[in-house]
């Protein structure tokens, strides 16, 4: 039987590795949104997690919101991502603080 310490386990794993992921990787803006995605990911698995454990569907409910937004930051990122490839040619971390002003 699949116990609630089983989705807590692999959740903190996907949130370890988001984590990991943010601060190995500070060159690629896309595999830091990718990072940031497995974070929200995590948190949502718990929220399910949780709200199936206490017979509750507030969790649940929230867990929509989360990935609501998590999409919604997704295609604004991407946008962004976009419009700044246009104007410099590369989307290298390093150079976004050239968009200061």
């Amino acid at each position: 039987m699949i116990g609630i310490e089983h989705y807590i386990v692999v959740s903190s794993i996907l949130f370890v590795l988001g984590v990991l992921g943010i601060f190995l990787n500070r060159k690629n803006i896309i595999v830091i949104m990718m990072a940031i995605e497995l974070i929200l990911l995590a948190v949502t698995l718990n929220l399910v997690a949780f709200s199936a454990f206490l017979h509750d569907l507030t969790g649940q409910i929230f867990a929509m919101f989360v990935l609501t937004v998590a999409a919604g930051e997704a295609a604004v990122g991407l946008a962004i991502l976009v419009i700044y490839f246009r104007a410099r040619g590369s989307i290298a971390v390093d150079d976004v603080n050239r968009m200061k002003g």
